[in-house]
């Protein structure tokens, strides 16, 4: 009872803050394992297209793209390298998310430094590279500081900075309902998954700057966890723009990565997760001080409600 009592008192808190005071909030969009093979809706070259161009109407001058070469041998990596070039003729760009997308957890340091320096070898040559690492999982090593510490010894002496994220509304899960709804031969609501993905990713942001501003004293610059989905590719743009009905301001990645918080390496008990969820663990911050936009298990029953039923509903209607 009293963790919900601080949780709706931290919202209260929020919601009757001027809107001067909101009007700082600030965030950069990232998309991780590009380049993915189809999804639901689009072909890859299809999806990179709609994607493209959604940014552009939604005058998002610059995300990045963090890339996973060894996807260029999937079944459809296939043009996969065009489709990366395109994004940086965009005026995007590229960082490493590894060879192999292998967990930390699983691998050897050695190991998994040189999967990190044959993403390197194949993204440095190119327009648009940044020296950053984005890990796959968010997987920094866990409990096993030793590993931890090796990979960020050697993450800094490659000169590559860490990817790091502040919002994950865990937008490939809803992906992957939508495939799962399509083989199960389900009908999709399009208005209503548009309206559940906008939520939940705006929802995580909103969060994550509350718990940001309780334990760091500020709004950072933040950066949000996106996938290279055919579902951003539809409702990026509405998610950007409902974004800034709630007075954020959307901004280039270079300069979010600018943000002091780029020089925290906190000392976790677990380095899994955001960075925010790590300097939580950190400063041993009673939960739920970082409430996710809802649990996978809540999503998975929420989209089955307001996306799936939605549309039986509206069928029924007619």
């Amino acid at each position: 009872m009293a963790r919900l009592r601080r949780l709706l008192l931290l919202a209260l808190a929020l919601l009757l803050a001027p809107a001067a005071a909101q009007a700082d909030k600030v965030i950069a969009l990232s998309f991780d394992d590009v380049p993915r093979d189809r999804g639901a809706f689009f072909t890859p070259d299809e999806r990179t297209r709609w994607l493209i161009q959604a940014l552009q109407r939604a005058q998002v001058r610059q995300a990045a793209f963090f890339v996973t070469p060894g996807l260029l041998e999937e079944p459809d990596g296939a043009g996969g390298e065009q489709r990366i070039a395109a994004y940086v003729a965009a005026g995007h760009v590229i960082a490493n998310h590894s060879e192999s997308h292998g967990a930390l957890a699983s691998s050897a340091a050695p190991a998994y430094l040189a999967d990190v320096d044959s993403a390197t070898a194949w993204l440095k040559p190119r327009p648009g590279w940044r020296p950053w690492f984005r890990f796959p999982y968010l997987d920094e090593g866990g409990t096993d500081i030793a590993k931890r510490d090796a990979i960020r010894q050697g993450l800094a002496a490659r000169g590559l900075r860490n990817g790091y994220v502040t919002v994950d509304g865990s937008d490939w899960l809803i992906e992957d309902l939508c495939l799962r709804a399509q083989a199960e031969g389900k009908p999709i609501n399009m208005r209503a998954l548009r309206d559940f993905y906008v939520n939940t990713q705006v929802n995580a942001a909103e969060a994550g700057d509350a718990f940001a501003r309780q334990m760091l004293g500020r709004s950072p610059a933040h950066v949000m966890l996106l996938h290279e989905t055919d579902i951003a590719a539809l409702f990026i743009a509405d998610l950007v723009a409902q974004l800034r009905r709630l007075h954020w301001r959307v901004v280039p990645i270079d300069e979010a990565y600018a943000d002091p918080l780029a020089r925290m390496a906190p000392n976790p008990r677990s380095a899994v997760g955001t960075l925010l969820d790590q300097i939580a663990d950190e400063r041993r911050a009673e939960e739920p001080l970082w409430p996710r936009a809802m649990s996978r298990d809540t999503m998975r029953f929420e989209f089955d409600k307001q996306v799936i039923a939605a549309n039986a509903a509206a069928a029924g209607a007619h």
